[in-house]
């Protein structure tokens, strides 16, 4: 089964020639913790004869210190080669190993199966044609397996090998495997696997790995080395359509011009139309160029230089197509992330975003649901945790060129980056938007109410919850009456509360007594009725904000304990806050920002509350503030303290 060729030994040249044109396959394994991942790689090696004696060496003294089986050898170390995996006999991050038979080269990937390294699976399955998810054949299909399960058909691997290993410990029982085949199908009915298998193994022992095994003559079925050398990926890559993401611009000297990159998808030829994106221009291929000289065609995914007739304007980032066939352009679109950062994502946050060869800023707009990876149903959140999965809507500073991930997995993916740390913090697959679809949903775009078959026929709006906005939103509504004299710097604060919000996030709305007038209240003057039905209204619209999500920051002189109390009745308790912003009489009179003292001297104001009519102290705010000797921006850190104590906000 190993590489070894007759024609080593005779042609050489012959040889190479061969294993060059061979295909590759790049594949996964993956499942729950102690599945047997590591260990049915190791098996692969050792019986395809692809381990060196020195190799083996090691590996046998290394299994009586480090490995599993009692001394014997351990497989598992031939992938496991990090210290702290060794020592706890885990995986934690993706191993990658090659090696060929005499019909294909293979790539493989160990990927981790502890929930905490789910990130590293995504990692090592984004490249990936084909998934072998192992369940062991005691345990049966668990949280890990299903959530394994989704990624892979959430990243659009097609070919997927569930292999029921440890056989040996149920006493190579068909019934029981057929009970975890069958498990394992009710299940997998809502992903997206199209060519799915099951063997049964021991991984351990080699049973159905390279050769059939004599404990099971009842399976019938192909071994997993058989199975990869003949598994059909001819039509997973995409041919139609051509991308070709501009990678660099090479202009060695004054007669050449070439746009080196991987074609990402499609065919291009010698004489071929083209269209550069973004400035639509159009030419014809001259030359694809290679380090082997120059090629008739390209295809996917080699890396060539391609030459133009005409100069053309274009660089890095830039993306070439056919002019009939063009990508979709908009730097606003839906995508299915997967985050992999232990801070959370908060939408509205400015990350950096990587697509194909292109590099923007932009942020998450709104994080639309999150999907229970045990039960494929969506539910509202106000941010993504480490390795959670949801829809989100993202909005770039720049356009990109971009494909549905289902259709072209090179261009419909991105990846997001800390704009501080520089480091990837998340994964995103491009979705069709529900005005663009044709066809049926995705089941993790489902409804958790929604049964599967009835998606077509269903007719029926659901009404957006509270709970849908405050988990959208990531904030807990409420209202804050923000009382004090005029010139105490409730509005300042106000404003200040609403970018600090902003920036985190998070909406706000100010309603400030003096904008109130020039409106909602602008047949209203100054007597204390007037004051009175001021605020009431203000009430009235602070409460319609709340039962829409937003946190709404009353800005308002309120002189009267009275009059306020019945604020917050109109409001609701437990969605009031009163703070007090409290400053001497003669310091406000010196700030008089808005000339209202001034005013109330000439006998424009008489009612003016601390010029001529009383300012009642608030008895019990929840929040008082000496805006003296305290700035703007510690009154501002005081109030955001304070909703979070009331778990306004995170």
């Amino acid at each position: 089964m190993s590489h070894q060729s007759d024609l080593i030994a005779t042609d050489i040249e012959a040889y190479l020639a061969q294993h060059e044109r061979k295909e590759l396959l790049r594949f996964i394994t993956c499942g729950s913790v102690d599945d047997g991942k590591s260990t049915l790689i190791g098996r692969l090696l050792f019986d395809s004869k692809m381990l060196y004696e020195d190799q083996l060496a090691q590996l046998e003294s290394e299994s009586v210190t480090h490995g599993t089986t009692g001394g014997k050898f351990d497989p598992a170390l031939v992938t496991d080669g990090l210290k702290a995996e060794r020592e706890q006999g885990i995986t934690i991050d993706v191993a990658y190993r090659y090696f060929s038979t005499a019909k294909r080269k293979f790539i493989i990937a160990d990927t981790p199966g502890h929930e905490q390294y789910t990130r590293n699976m995504a990692t090592g399955a984004s490249t990936a044609d084909l998934a072998i998810i192992l369940i062991d054949a005691r345990h049966g299909v668990m949280t890990q397996t299903k959530r394994h399960s989704f990624i892979v058909s959430l990243l659009g691997i097609r070919h997927v090998v569930v292999t029921v290993n440890k056989m040996d410990l149920v006493d190579f029982s068909e019934q029981r495997f057929e009970e975890i085949c069958n498990a394992y199908q009710d299940f997998s009915r809502r992903l997206e696997l199209p060519d799915l298998h099951f063997i049964p193994i021991s991984a351990l022992n080699g049973d159905n790995v390279v050769e059939p095994s004599a404990n099971m003559r009842w399976y019938r079925g192909s071994t997993l080395m058989n199975l990869l050398e003949t598994v059909y990926i001819g039509s997973d890559r995409n041919f139609e359509d051509f991308r070709f993401p501009v990678q660099f611009v090479n202009r060695p000297n004054l007669d050449f011009r070439g746009f080196c990159g991987t074609v990402a998808s499609g065919i291009i030829r010698q004489g071929d139309e083209i269209m550069v994106l973004p400035n639509r221009r159009t030419s014809r291929i001259k030359r694809i160029v290679t380090m082997d000289g120059e090629l008739d065609e390209a295809f996917t995914p080699q890396s060539v230089t391609l030459t133009l007739e005409d100069e053309v304007d274009c660089s890095r980032g830039d993306m070439i197509v056919r002019p009939g066939n063009v990508p979709r352009v908009s730097n606003d679109f839906d995508a299915m992330l997967v985050w992999m950062s232990p801070e959370a994502m908060v939408p509205g946050k400015s990350y950096l975003f990587k697509h194909t060869t292109l590099l923007t800023s932009g942020q998450i707009e709104s994080l639309r649901y999150k999907v229970d990876v045990n039960t494929l149903h969506r539910s509202p959140s106000p941010d993504l945790q480490l390795n959670e999965i949801g829809r989100c809507t993202i909005t770039l500073s720049q356009p990109i060129f971009y494909d549905p991930y289902r259709r072209n997995r090179s261009t419909g993916a991105f990846i997001i980056i800390d704009r501080i740390s520089n480091i990837t913090v998340g994964a995103g697959m491009i979705t069709a938007r529900e005005s663009e679809k044709k066809s049926k949903p995705a089941p993790w775009e489902l409804d958790a109410s929604t049964e599967v078959g009835s998606v077509e026929t269903s007719q029926s709006v659901r009404a957006v919850t509270p709970d849908e906005r405050q988990a959208r939103l990531g904030q807990r509504p409420l209202t804050l009456l923000l009382t004090g004299l005029s010139g105490a710097g409730k509005t300042s604060i106000a404003r200040g509360v609403e970018r600090a919000l902003f920036d985190a996030g998070r909406l706000s709305v100010v309603l400030d007594g003096e904008e109130l007038r020039r409106g909602l209240s602008r047949d209203l003057g100054y007597t204390a009725d007037e004051r009175s039905e001021n605020l009431r209204r203000a009430s009235h619209l602070a409460r319609l904000l709340n039962e829409n999500g937003f946190i709404c920051l009353l800005s308002l002189i309120a002189p009267n304990n009275e009059v306020r109390e019945r604020a917050a009745d109109l409001i609701g308790r437990e969605k009031f806050l009163l703070v007090h912003c409290d400053a001497p009489l003669d310091v406000c009179r010196a700030r008089d920002p808005r000339g209202h003292y001034a005013k109330a001297d000439e006998g424009l104001l008489p009612q003016l509350p601390g010029a001529g009519t009383l300012y009642e102290v608030p008895v019990q705010a929840d929040l008082t503030l000496d805006t003296n000797s305290t700035s703007i921006a510690d009154c501002v850190v005081a109030v955001l303290e304070l909703l979070h104590q009331r778990k306004a906000i995170r």
